[in-house]
């Protein structure tokens, strides 16, 4: 057997080893437990899976979940946008302290978020006694912790560096040239963005929303720290703790189907990932050839 057919059927061997290996790894690591879930989820039939995810408790759930993940996306977008803008265009003082800040989320455990915005807003923060004060020169009852906007505020930190992270990138691959030109010929700052560089970020743009928002759908450790109140701050991750830790055989059954709903929406933006994947390779692999 000469050399070059050894090699071959060493690298066969390998790609089949390496394969097996990955698919095993995969199946038991991700397949299995989420088939678990769906299987334990209609345990007890398809009467009781919609009866179980239509409770009081779980659609107030959704609701604050879809609150805070359309909050958070809103305002990680518009901050991606600007702040990828600004340090891949723009040099300035700072610039390296400012991309490091920007990452502390992926650094910080969520739990140790929300024990911040507790120290921070609640009845021990030092940012209390000015919550104090508004509410009483209004008479209103504006609250951070325990309430909505607690939930929102950590779901938008925990969420913060994914839209500018997927943005940063495309833009110092796509350079200036094409801004430079259009700003020598008289183009205003805004229309050099709007016509040249948000076009440039598209892909990048729409992928930094998808991992945003799945981020934001499962948040656990921060929003448990600041809301408390079933039924009304409690989103579906901390529903379905509530539920599990219920203990009754039904309570179990019914936090597998509420699970199943997250993993239904995990799976549809998987899918749109793809989608999106998909099409930024075609287009970079298009600029490429021209």
């Amino acid at each position: 057997m000469s050399e070059q057919k050894k090699l071959e059927n060493s690298k066969k061997i390998t790609k089949i080893c390496l394969v097996t290996v990955t698919v095993l790894f995969l199946t038991v690591m991700l397949v299995v437990p989420l088939v678990s879930v769906l299987a334990s989820a209609l345990k007890e039939g398809f009467s009781f899976y919609i009866k179980a995810i239509t409770t009081e408790y779980v659609l107030s759930a959704f609701k604050v979940t879809l609150i805070a993940t359309v909050i958070a996306v809103v305002v990680n977008t518009f901050f991606g946008i600007w702040a990828a803008w600004l340090l891949t265009r723009f040099s300035f003082k700072g610039k390296q302290i400012l991309a490091t800040i920007i990452d502390i989320p992926f650094s910080i455990s969520p739990v140790i978020v929300g024990l911040a915005y507790l120290m921070t807003f609640g009845r021990l923060g030092w940012m209390y006694p000015a919550i104090r004060a508004f509410n009483e020169f209004f008479e209103t009852n504006v609250r951070i912790t325990f309430a909505i906007p607690g939930v929102v505020l950590a779901t938008i930190f925990v969420t913060f560096p994914f839209v500018s992270r997927e943005i940063i990138p495309v833009l110092n691959a796509q350079g200036k040239d094409e801004e430079e030109a259009a700003a020598l010929m008289g183009a205003s700052g805004f229309t050099i963005f709007r016509k040249i560089t948000l076009p440039q970020m598209k892909w990048g743009l729409v992928y930094g929303i998808i991992l945003c928002t799945a981020r934001a759908l499962g948040e656990f450790g921060a929003v448990n720290a600041l809301s408390k109140a079933r039924g009304e701050t409690f989103t579906l991750p901390l529903e379905i703790d509530a539920l599990y830790m219920s203990g009754t055989d039904t309570s179990i059954t019914a936090a597998f189907a509420v699970s199943s709903l997250l993993v239904v929406i995990a799976l549809v933006i998987l899918f749109a990932r793809n989608i999106v994947e998909r099409k930024f390779k075609k287009k970079s692999q298009g600029s490429q050839r021209r």
